[in-house]
């Protein structure tokens, strides 16, 4: 990867930052490929081709989607989280996440996650991750990603307007939901396993990234080192 001395944000400074959680803050991939791969055979669909189609959106909107005869997305949404919480094998943080989060302002970042409200304190807590006093989840919104309400809602609980925060994301449903809410977007892109097509800069994980705030308060972000 090439290294600049700071992200191509010129002198954009932000009001907050807004991270995703699952492929953002935290790797969850192994744990929700077993449950999702479980799933999926038990109705026997093809989750090889489905899967990349599946992250970053609520559960209950992608059973929805997929609009499967007999099915009904609520239950098997409560069943994925039930197994989903009790699989909290290979979630680990993103590299560098636990000290950036660190260097942040408590009233500055939130988190915005598809994932229900159970589920992402759970991996949160074996990812040891601090929740931020702003947390929104798939319960506190009727439309999921990549509708933009979730980030429009965190940056109103956090005082601000979502095009003057940052989105952190790795999800094209995530990317789109930013996108919409008329925010920056940074990709995070840790958990690809191929290269993601974006306008947006991207960055494979949080260790050379570094927050300062501003003398009003704002946070800027730039890469260390050169």
């Amino acid at each position: 990867m090439t290294r600049t001395s700071a992200l191509p944000f010129g002198e954009t400074t932000f009001d907050a930052i807004l991270f995703d959680m699952d492929g953002t803050l935290l790797s969850s991939i192994e744990a929700t490929e077993r449950v999702w791969f479980a799933w999926g055979r038990r109705h026997g669909l093809d989750m090889e081709t489905l899967m990349p189609k599946l992250h970053g959106m609520r559960a209950i909107d992608t059973i929805g989607r997929l609009a499967l005869p007999g099915v009904d997305p609520a239950v098997e949404a409560a069943q994925i989280l039930a197994d989903e919480i009790a699989d909290t094998g290979g979630v680990v943080p993103i590299e560098g996440v636990l000290a950036f989060l660190a260097s942040l302002p408590a009233d500055r970042w939130a988190i915005v996650t598809s994932a229900p409200r159970a589920l992402a304190e759970r991996r949160l807590f074996v990812a040891g991750v601090t929740p931020p006093a702003v947390v929104v989840t798939a319960d506190d919104v009727s439309r999921g990603k990549p509708a933009p309400d979730c980030f429009q809602l965190a940056a109103e609980r956090l005082g601000f307007r979502a095009e003057n925060c940052l989105v952190c994301e790795d999800a094209l449903a995530g990317i789109a939901a930013g996108e919409a809410a008329g925010a920056s977007v940074l990709v995070i892109t840790a958990t690809h396993t191929h290269p993601v097509e974006t306008g947006h800069p991207t960055t494979p994980g949080y260790g050379d990234l570094r927050a300062e705030a501003t003398a009003d308060g704002t946070i800027r972000v730039t890469r260390a080192g050169a």
